[in-house]
């Protein structure tokens, strides 16, 4: 027999009218109170309705394909169980962040999802963290851990393993001078594949490894703007963070008059579906959008219905598709002679 209200009411011993409000996190409940109606929901196996209810995807990479299809994906694994996802761009830590949750929690939102949002910045505000755990309201993050250090879900590609797989393809090609073009510091993701493409070439005895990392802006802009300081070393390969900064890294491998992957091999990061598409096919590790759109709604799913969810990091590995902007190093001049 489904349980209702009434049954979580008795146990907690306490009015319908106050179970009702902490299952929809009005203020007006002491904590002493609401944390018995929670214990009693839980005790009767009472779940809360889902119907209706608006689940938050802050983040600042609207335009990005990969973070476009993993809103998506969200969305899919969310709608069939009533919940309605709501996309808010947002830059990450940022007033803008705040002003969307603040928005949210007085309309009853049921969960937040940080899609590479404050998440991932170090030292981010988290002033937005603890206005949702003031409200009840659960929350998950992707691709990077919550600088409030409060055990949450999160559901991350493993970017130290997606930086060997490149290097590692790259290496097998004869490259020995391969760059990273990287995202800003202070950045998890970009923080872990640094750390990640450092100790793959300090261990293929490439020495001092970390002069051959350029932070950038993961734009294509970004990615173009770093290969000028990487061939001025000579680089003949250059690991780029995302797919857009490998674009832009082609790009301005081609205006400095050199060829991909001829002269250059470039290697993207994300694997979005329009990478089949470029001139020539990008190269790149792909993230599994799939699984961490299908891990992130499970999770959703069983933190608005009041039940446990592992809490920490999970780790997703990555996956290299090989294109046509990688081949073999260059011959050095005068090699064979």
């Amino acid at each position: 027999m489904k349980v209702g209200i009434t049954e979580v009411a008795a146990r907690a011993q306490v009015s319908e009218a106050t179970v009702s409000r902490v299952i929809n996190r009005r203020q007006g409940v002491s904590k002493k109170t609401r944390d018995a109606v929670e214990q009693a929901m839980a005790e009767v196996g009472y779940e809360r309705q889902t119907q209706g209810q608006l689940v938050a995807v802050i983040t600042e990479f609207v335009s990005n394909p990969f973070f476009a299809d993993v809103a998506e994906r969200i969305e899919s694994a969310l709608a069939p169980h009533g919940l309605k996802t709501v996309l808010c761009p947002a830059f990450p830590g940022g007033v803008q962040e705040r002003d969307f949750i603040s928005a949210l929690v007085d309309k009853g939102v049921a969960a937040v999802v940080f899609l590479s949002a404050s998440n991932t910045v170090e030292g981010a505000d988290t002033e937005t963290y603890e206005l949702l755990r003031q409200r009840r309201v659960p929350y998950v993050g992707i691709n990077g851990e919550f600088a409030d250090g409060v055990p949450t879900p999160v559901f991350s590609t493993d970017d130290a393993l997606a930086a060997e797989l490149a290097v590692d393809h790259l290496h097998r090609l004869g490259h020995r001078r391969i760059g990273m073009a990287s995202g800003p510091a202070g950045n998890q993701p970009a923080d872990r594949r640094v750390r990640g493409f450092v100790e793959s070439m300090a261990k293929r005895g490439i020495e001092n490894p970390e002069r051959w990392v350029v932070r950038q802006s993961y734009t294509v802009e970004g990615g173009q703007a770093a290969v000028g300081p990487l061939l001025a070393l000579g680089a003949t390969a250059i690991v780029a963070a995302s797919d857009y900064m490998a674009l832009g890294a082609i790009r301005g491998v081609r205006r400095h008059g050199r060829s991909v992957p001829g002269d250059v091999s470039v290697v993207g990061y994300d694997g979005s579906a329009i990478t089949e598409f470029t001139d020539p096919p990008l190269t790149t590790v792909r993230q599994p959008a799939d699984r961490l759109a299908l891990e992130v709604g499970r999770s959703v799913l069983a933190l608005v219905s009041n039940r446990d969810v592992p809490t920490g990091e999970l780790l997703f590995d990555p996956e290299l598709v090989i294109r046509a902007t990688t081949g073999p190093a260059p011959e050095e001049p005068g090699a064979g002679a």
